[in-house]
């Protein structure tokens, strides 16, 4: 191919890969397949790679991401980023336009009622045109330059429309829609790696990456609502003159704006969007109610975080009443005992509940949560059912309150409470790893797809292994025959050869997915392959020491204790030289001494944890912590860079603010991992 014929069938493709661009993250109407889209792309990328002077500054191959950075650059911004005041009555609404309208009292003042999307804050600059740098809202004066990551975000447009301002500095908010969070979450769960919690987390940990071709993978979006340096034109006088105007230069803006002039028209607008937004592809919190006319907001000013002249209404999360039928356990994998709420079916957030989960004995004290009740549930994050509280009003009678059993439900053992990082035990676990119930989570997680990935080794066939006998331990399902597998009820000659071929190619897969496959307590497939790549075999992972694992990236002092003292347990020692003479691959393929160095955000430091969080265990973010190169303390002292605190804290908490340590929740613990 010519130049002149690459030139012109470059300038195609990338005219072409926008307009599927604009039709699927714009109007939400793809017109071609996912995969005739990467191959046309794929086209372009190879046309580039062989004529590089081809590459422009908006070519859509900047959307599959760059090189991994070594960190992010701070970025000061021109103007400050500011947050907004939360409200969350009609009367508090009231009261803040009364006090706008106090500071104009001749003027009819008018607003906009915006839709709050549950994101993370951003600031675009654009210059000439061009889009040259993207940046978090930090502590409002400087922020992370996450000019690479947003690069891939699909709906930002990297070119603007002819007319623009020299220089369009705008803020918007970047958020992942439901459809895509949905996907993402389901493929994690097929890999074996663990979930997001809800839009918004995945959002702030898809930003937080340093391989930008990782935040490609999360097909994020972003909409823009306000400014900040503008050089070189002169905007709209009005809020919602301005939102058309950057839409005429083909950003992307709120897709329902309303407009009031007068309180009660604002609490109107306020009720109306909460109709509306059930229809958006996306979680909404709140309303934004700005004033309209820009020239106002400078005389108002702002206080040391927020505009006098803005204020987030948020919606109360929607919830549902119900009965509580029973309590039931449920036995993991690892032994955890989980309570789980049988409810009366009710729909709420958009599906029909009928099971949540209680966490844990304290969770249910806490509450004072009976069988009989009725009580209130939402879907936390808008994902996982929750049991928010006991309509106590309408106890009948006095229920007796529920008793954690002392013995495990499946096979009897008498369970004991186990500590967790921080000394304060949580969580009931069964000491016997013969327990039926335990085997069969172990088999389950050995096959499923995330980990040996072998076909048919699903909860059914599992239960008749077990049940029948056959199986044991993973070990033991090398040792299945044809016949065998026959014996059991409802198997055919087919499925029982497609089982047993799958346990043959389970032979030769990577030493990270039979790492994982081993469920050993807080390695994830994140750790599993942190450690095949800091090792180069499960031998040398067997023998090594506390002291040795912890200088591996992604692996803190609860991992390490974790992984040390599963292989020093005789039974698992025996389990490891039964796969072996089963024949399974114990190599590393990918194996590089330079990742044996710890690193990530909390490198070197050490975190406590105190207090019940919203949404995570102790042992969760004590993995988190680690993931991100963190140790985490049983106690607070001098050393302590910080500590997550969550509801009921108590001394430790205390003890932070007497020594001056710094104080954070758990959002604010995974927005500064960036990590899941």
């Amino acid at each position: 191919m010519t130049s002149a014929e690459a030139s012109k069938r470059h300038a195609q493709l990338a005219e072409d890969i926008r307009r599927h661009d604009h039709a699927y993250y714009i109007l939400a109407k793809p017109t071609i397949s996912d995969g005739e889209y990467d191959r046309r792309l794929r086209e372009l990328i190879d046309l580039e790679t062989a004529h590089p002077e081809l590459v422009t500054p908006d070519s859509p191959s900047r959307r599959v991401g760059g090189a991994p950075m070594d960190g992010f650059a701070r970025v000061m911004h021109r103007i400050p980023m500011m947050s907004l005041e939360n409200t969350y009555s009609a009367d508090e609404v009231r009261e803040f336009a009364a006090r706008v309208q106090k500071a104009f009292p001749e003027t009819a003042l008018s607003w906009t009622i915006e839709p709050k999307i549950d994101g993370i804050a951003v600031s675009l600059r654009y210059e000439r045109g061009v889009f040259v740098q993207g940046a978090t809202r930090g502590d409002g004066a400087h922020g992370d330059d996450i000019t690479a990551n947003l690069d891939t975000v699909r709906n930002l447009p990297l070119k603007l429309a002819p007319g623009v301002p020299e220089v369009l500095e705008v803020r918007g908010e970047v958020y992942m829609p439901n459809a895509a969070f949905r996907k993402m979450n389901e493929e994690r769960a097929a890999a074996g790696e663990e979930l997001f919690v809800n839009p918004r987390n995945a959002t702030a940990g898809s930003l937080k990456q340093l391989d930008p071709k990782v935040t490609a993978t999360r097909r994020l979006a972003v909409v823009v609502y306000g400014l900040g340096e503008v050089v070189g034109a002169e905007p709209p006088p009005v809020q919602s003159g301005l939102l058309p105007w950057l839409e005429s230069f083909g950003l992307p803006v709120p897709e329902r704006v309303w407009t009031a002039g007068s309180t009660d028209e604002i609490l109107e607008s306020i009720d109306a969007l909460d109709t509306a937004r059930r229809g958006f592809g996306y979680d909404t919190d709140g309303a934004v109610v700005k004033l309209d006319p820009i020239a106002l907001r400078a005389q108002l000013g702002v206080t040391s975080k927020a505009p006098r002249w803005a204020v987030a209404y948020k919606y109360a999360p929607e919830q549902a009443e119900t009965r509580l039928r029973s309590i039931t356990i449920q036995v993991g994998r690892t032994g955890a005992l989980t309570p789980v709420a049988e409810l009366e079916p009710v729909f709420v957030s958009g599906s029909t509940v009928s099971r949540a989960t209680l966490h844990n004995e304290d969770e249910i004290r806490r509450k004072d949560i009976r069988v009989g009740d009725s009580v209130v549930i939402e879907k936390a994050g808008e994902v996982i059912p929750a049991v928010v509280r006991v309509a106590l009003e309408k106890r009948v009678g006095s229920p007796k309150e529920f008793e954690f059993p002392k013995h495990c439900p499946e096979c009897q053992t008498p369970v004991a409470k186990e500590s967790t990082a921080d000394g304060e035990g949580v969580v009931w676990r069964c000491p016997n790893s013969d327990c039926p119930a335990q085997i069969r989570g172990r088999l389950e997680h050995w096959c499923a797809r995330g980990a040996m990935d072998i076909e048919g080794g699903g909860e059914a066939l599992v239960a008749q292994l077990v049940g029948a006998g056959l199986v044991r331990d993973v070990a033991g399902l090398y040792d299945l025959t044809l016949d065998k597998l026959l014996g059991l009820q409802r198997m055919g000659e087919k499925s029982a050869q497609n089982f047993l071929d799958g346990l043959a190619a389970s032979q030769s897969r990577e030493l990270w997915r039979l790492l994982f496959g081993l469920g050993i307590l807080h390695v994830g497939a994140g750790v599993a392959k942190a450690l095949a790549r800091a090792f180069p075999s499960l031998d040398e992972i067997a023998d090594s020491t506390v002291e040795r694992l912890l200088l591996v990236s992604d692996i803190g002092e609860v991992i390490a204790r974790s992984v040390e003292g599963w292989f020093h347990d005789p039974v698992n020692r025996k389990l490891v030289k039964q796969l072996r003479a089963a024949r399974l691959n114990f190599a590393s393929t990918t194996y590089r001494a330079e990742d044996a160095v710890a690193s990530g955000p909390f490198a070197g430091k050490t975190l406590v944890l105190t207090g019940t969080l919203p949404t995570m265990s102790r042992e969760e973010a004590a993995a988190l912590i680690e993931r991100a190169g963190g140790k985490v303390g049983s106690s607070v002292s001098k050393k302590t860079h910080c500590v997550v605190a969550g509801s009921d804290a108590g001394s430790k908490l205390e003890k932070a603010r007497t020594l001056g340590i710094a104080v954070i929740d758990e959002a604010e613990l995974v927005r500064l991992t960036g990590v899941p």
